[in-house]
C-alpha cells in the first residue's frame, strides 16, 4: 500500500522521556522524506501543556503545541520513560480518549503503554511495554494481551518497548505506507542492518546474557524465570533438565558461582524490586507475587540482599 497524502504524526513528551526511544522514532520520519525527496511525513511535538519538556538524561525539549489545541493528526505517538505512573492524570486520559474518538491511531513508546491502558484504550488489542515494566503492567491489567515482543501493531494502536524498538516499529508502518524497498534504503542509511519483525524479542537470549551455553543450565534458568510468583522446588527443576541434583547444583556453582537456591532467590528478588518501584502493591502482595511465603520472610531477604528494608526502596522512589 502507498499513502498519498502526508502523514501527521504527533509525539507528545511526558517528564523523564526516554530519548533514545524518541529520536529513533522520529529518525526515520525524517530520513524517508530525505530519500523520496518529498515530505511523506510531517510531525509535532507536543506536551500536556505546551511547555518544554526534560527527558530521563537532563536535556529540554521545546515543543509546538499542547495536547489540549485542536491538532490534526493521522497517528499520536506518547513517548515514556521512567515513572511514568507520575504522568497518569485525568487530563491526559481524557485527551487520549478525545484523539480516539476522532479516529486518531495511538501509539506508545517505552513505557507509554501504562497510559494508553490507564486510560482504558488497549481493550481487545494487544500491546507490548519495556521488559522491565511488564511485570507490573501484568499484575495491574491481567486482562489485557501483553506480548514480550519488540512491537505489536494490532490495527490503530502502536506499542513497543522503547529504545532502538521504535526504530523497527516505524520502519514496519513505512513499509506499509510506502513499500518495502523505502524501508530498507532508510535501514541502510541509518546503518540499521536488519529490520527486526514485531516477534523479535526485546531481550538478548539467556546464553548472552549469562555468558554460558550449557543447555541444561540455560533451560534451568529460563523455568526459573517462568515460575517466580510460584517457585519450582530444586528437585523439580533437576527433574525438568533431566540431570541429577548433584549434577544441578555442579552446574550453578561452575558456571554462575552460586547455588541453584542462591541464584532462585536473588532473581525473585530482583523481581519484587520492579513491583516495589512501578506498582502500588503492598510489600505483602509484592512477596506473595515473588513467591515469598510472608511479609516477613521477603523482608529480611530484600534486606540482606539489597541493604534496605522493602518500604525504604519505595520510599526512594516515591519520596
Amino acid at each position: 500500500m502507498t499513502r498519498s497524502k502526508i502523514q501527521k504524526i504527533g509525539f507528545l513528551l511526558v517528564e523523564n522521556f526516554s530519548m533514545m526511544a524518541f529520536a529513533s522514532a522520529i529518525e526515520p520520519l525524517r530520513t524517508a522524506n530525505r530519500i523520496a525527496n518529498k515530505t511523506l511525513y510531517n510531525w509535532q511535538i507536543i506536551s500536556q501543556e505546551g511547555d518544554s519538556v526534560k527527558c530521563s538524561n537532563g536535556l529540554e525539549i521545546k515543543v509546538d503545541a499542547s495536547l489540549s489545541e485542536k491538532l490534526e493528526l493521522d497517528i499520536l505517538f506518547i513517548c515514556g520513560g521512567i515513572n511514568i505512573k507520575n504522568e497518569a492524570n485525568i487530563r491526559i486520559f481524557g485527551n487520549l480518549r478525545r484523539f480516539a474518538r476522532n479516529g486518531v491511531r495511538l501509539g506508545a513508546i517505552c513505557t507509554a503503554t501504562y497510559l494508553l491502558a490507564k486510560s482504558g484504550l488497549m481493550k481487545d488489542r494487544k500491546c507490548t511495554i519495556h521488559w522491565e515494566n511488564a511485570p507490573s503492567m501484568k499484575e495491574e491489567f491481567p486482562e489485557l494481551e501483553i506480548t514480550n515482543n519488540l512491537f505489536e501493531i494490532d490495527r490503530d494502536r502502536f506499542t513497543c518497548a522503547g529504545g532502538t524498538s521504535a526504530l523497527d516499529m516505524i520502519l514496519n508502518i513505512i513499509d506499509f505506507d510506502h513499500g518495502r524497498n523505502l524501508a530498507k534504503l532508510i535501514s541502510d542509511q541509518l546503518i540499521h542492518v536488519r529490520i527486526r519483525n514485531s516477534e523479535d524479542h526485546q531481550r538478548m537470549d539467556l546464553r548472552s546474557r549469562l555468558g554460558v551455553s550449557h543447555p541444561k543450565l540455560i533451560l534451568t534458568v529460563e523455568n526459573m524465570e517462568k515460575n517466580i510468583e510460584e517457585p519450582l522446588s530444586q528437585k523439580h527443576l533437576a527433574a525438568k533438565a533431566n540431570i541429577s541434583l548433584r549434577q544441578l547444583e555442579r552446574l550453578f556453582s561452575k558456571y554462575l558461582f552460586c547455588s541453584p537456591a542462591k541464584y532462585y532467590l536473588n532473581l525473585r528478588l530482583e523481581n519484587s524490586k520492579q513491583l516495589l518501584n512501578q506498582t502500588s502493591m503492598s510489600v505483602l502482595s509484592v512477596a506473595l507475587a515473588c513467591g515469598f511465603v510472608s511479609a516477613s520472610h521477603f523482608s529480611k531477604c530484600f534486606k540482606d540482599y539489597f541493604r534496605k528494608a522493602p518500604s525504604e526502596e519505595r520510599l526512594r522512589i516515591r519520596p
